[in-house]
């Protein structure tokens, strides 16, 4: 079997050089990913990378997920027991002023609601609706940059495509892209609502990052053509330890219908600051390959880290091991 790898694009890996480079190291798909790319932009994004590659471009959407609006920097402080107010409408976030989006996740909040900003990095706690906006106490102080993930603890609408990802996917389409991710796919009827965008002469990648998602994988795997495990997002809503067996039973189950899994979230985490993977992370990628993973998915290493083309010539070594591997191998065998 071939192991696909699948590279995020962006700062760090968004010129010509990088680009070229890491086709030439093997990547298979390129993810230009919508959270970080304003919609302004996907046109010029897209163009660039075209003109650079023959690598196709996979369009990967915000989808059914809430985030903090821009911030003032990317180290904003919030200190414990602070009041702070969280405005309906966008409002360029500071130490005492917050906004969401989707732009009616607030308006779906109540007094007593908690949330979690940026991987739990800050807790907040609604404590007063003002009309216009809320009031909100800072449980667990910490800091937050601009476009973080953020949940809560009670239930929001929340549409399986943002205006933005539908207008994105249009602009991909006419400039004939054939590839094309869900974040946050809770249902077959999620995939029904993205396939009457991009329609079905394209190849659709749903990511499993949510309890929904996990609980209604029989229902999605027979509609889509991939699915990606997204460990990061779905960590928020599972215990950390249980994250392993559930990928596990994913990738059984995924196998089982033959539709090709990915794994996604810090399989080379610290390369994204130095120029070598730590043995966890190596034994966490080939653990993944060795549960039948169909493809590797690398995101902040490629898009903001330091040593994008690195991180992907480490995979690639990786693959060659796993693929030179049997049960019947010796240590000598591996060894040598």
């Amino acid at each position: 079997m071939v192991i696909k790898i699948l590279a995020t694009l962006g700062p760090s890996s968004l010129n010509e050089n990088t680009v070229k480079k890491l086709t030439e190291s093997g990547v298979w798909l390129f993810r230009i990913n919508l959270s970080h790319t304003p919609l302004e932009n996907v046109e010029e994004v897209i163009k660039k990378i075209q003109s650079w590659t023959d690598v196709p471009i996979c369009l990967d959407s915000e989808g059914a997920q809430i985030r903090n609006q821009n911030m003032i920097s990317e180290n904003v402080k919030y200190t414990s027991g602070d009041v702070i107010t969280v405005h309906h409408n966008f409002v360029v976030g500071d130490s005492h002023n917050i906004s969401f989006t989707p732009d009616n996740v607030s308006d779906q909040l109540k007094v007593g609601d908690k949330i979690r900003v940026d991987f739990n990095s800050v807790h907040l706690q609604i404590i007063e609706d003002k009309g216009d906006c809320l009031l909100a106490t800072v449980l667990r102080g910490g800091y937050v940059g601009s476009n973080k993930a953020a949940d809560v603890d009670c239930h929001i609408n929340l549409d399986a495509v943002t205006p933005k990802d539908e207008a994105a996917f249009e602009i991909g389409l006419k400039m004939g892209i054939k590839d094309f991710s869900l974040s946050f796919t809770n249902s077959a009827e999620d995939v029904k609502v993205v396939r009457n965008i991009i329609g079905n002469n394209t190849n659709l990648i749903s990511k499993i990052e949510s309890i929904k998602g996990v609980l209604n994988l029989g229902e999605i795997l027979p509609v889509v053509d991939q699915i990606l495990i997204d460990r990061g997002d779905l960590s928020r809503e599972v215990a950390i330890e249980k994250i392993p067996f559930i990928q596990r039973r994913i990738i059984s189950q995924a196998r089982s219908q033959e539709t090709p899994v990915f794994v996604a979230t810090n399989l080379l985490e610290s390369m994204v600051k130095v120029s070598s993977p730590t043995r966890a992370e190596v034994n966490d990628v080939a653990s993944t390959l060795l549960m039948g993973a169909s493809g590797l998915v690398l995101a902040a290493e490629t898009a903001i880290g330091e040593y994008p083309v690195n991180s992907v010539r480490m995979i690639n070594s990786i693959i060659k091991q796993f693929n030179r591997w049997t049960p019947e191998s010796s240590c000598k065998d591996i060894i040598f």
